[in-house]
């Protein structure tokens, strides 16, 4: 069977009618923003803090070192100026117990309280918390406490003789010591038991 031969190609036809002078091609121009929309990715971004508020939490991040602790001061003690501060409360306290004992002619609960308390007060305060301060005061109480028994007994025996209470009281002492003995009570020990312990805890409490 035989194949026809495809015919020859047609040489390109110019076109009728040529531009002679073609416009050049236009290309849009871009637009202009505002200087602020133009990089909007420019602009500051807050930084991401962790939810606990730790700045330190973050991977990687280390804490400052911290600064020691200054190192606790050691406790006061001043034992001599304590047992002197002591006394001397003891010598006054003693003179106002017996005081009030000598005008009311009774012995007086909360009297003895201040006594102790007075001078427990003395001793911690300006001692310091050494121990034996707290003993101190108590063995202090209880002879103030004492004296001041035997300054009211004084006071109501020189009223009754119609002496003077120096007369009484350092010249007949141990008169004063024998009346002291007949009108001592269960109560009269039991104020030497409190101001005992109002010494103590005073002297506990002022030397914190």
């Amino acid at each position: 069977m035989s194949q026809s031969a495809p015919p020859p190609p047609q040489p390109p036809q110019p076109h009728p009618h040529p531009h002679p002078h073609p416009h050049p091609q236009q290309h849009p121009q871009p637009q202009q923003y505002p200087q602020s929309h133009q990089h909007p990715q420019s602009q500051t971004q807050p930084q991401s803090q962790p939810a606990d508020g730790n700045p330190f939490a973050q991977s990687g991040a280390v804490p400052p070192p911290s600064v020691p602790a200054a190192p606790a001061m050691p406790p006061r003690s001043n034992v001599a100026v304590g047992l002197v501060a002591a006394v001397v409360a003891a010598v006054v306290a003693a003179a106002l117990y017996g005081v009030i004992i000598g005008v009311t002619k009774h012995e007086i609960g909360w009297a003895a309280v201040g006594v102790g308390f007075v001078i427990g007060l003395a001793a911690g305060r300006l001692g310091g918390r050494n121990p034996v301060l707290a003993i101190t005061a108590t063995v202090l109480a209880l002879g103030s406490v004492y004296l001041g028994q035997l300054v009211g007994e004084a006071m109501i025996g020189a009223d009754q003789l119609g002496l003077g209470f120096s007369e009484v009281f350092f010249q007949h002492f141990d008169v004063v010591q024998q009346a002291w003995k007949a009108e001592a009570d269960p109560l009269t020990f039991l104020f030497f038991a409190i101001a005992a312990w109002a010494a103590f805890s005073g002297a506990q409490k002022a030397a914190r």
